[in-house]
């Protein structure tokens, strides 16, 4: 199943980030679980960006669901460059999609995914409204 990336789409991060050796498999390219890596990892990038921080006694942001399309193989040496975007706010949830491409080559994407994050209540374990911040940048 392939699942497309929506045209409306508010861009709020950019980032790039080294192939490492270790993310490679015995095929000789990068292995599809370093893919959600890479998008955690901008995700992480992004939030602290903006001052955002994790607070396990507070709230933030929990992954709901995840997915990547793999169109073409990326193998070390080299860099991604990976964009990621906001669209479709809910009342306790947003849509993040992210792009991946060589920095080498810019528009050619090379994979593409993304994740829902709920924002919750970590103590009560608990969906809360999303912070007006983060409706502001999709709706930028």
């Amino acid at each position: 199943m392939k699942i497309e990336l929506p045209a409306q789409k508010t861009l709020v991060h950019e980032a790039t980030l080294p192939i490492r050796w270790g993310d490679m498999d015995a095929m000789g390219h990068v292995n599809n679980a370093s893919y959600f890596r890479y998008m955690e990892t901008v995700r992480i990038d992004w939030l602290m960006s903006i001052g955002f921080q994790a607070n396990p006694a507070g709230e933030g942001p929990v992954i709901a669901n995840a997915f990547c399309n793999f169109y073409r193989q990326f193998e070390y040496p080299g860099t991604i460059l990976i964009k990621l975007y906001l669209s479709d706010a809910g009342r306790s949830s947003v849509d993040t999609w992210l792009t991946m491409e060589k920095a080498d080559q810019p528009g050619d994407i090379c994979a593409a995914g993304g994740a829902t994050m709920v924002w919750v209540n970590f103590p009560q374990q608990r969906s809360i409204a999303l912070p007006d911040w983060v409706r502001e940048m999709v709706n930028r």
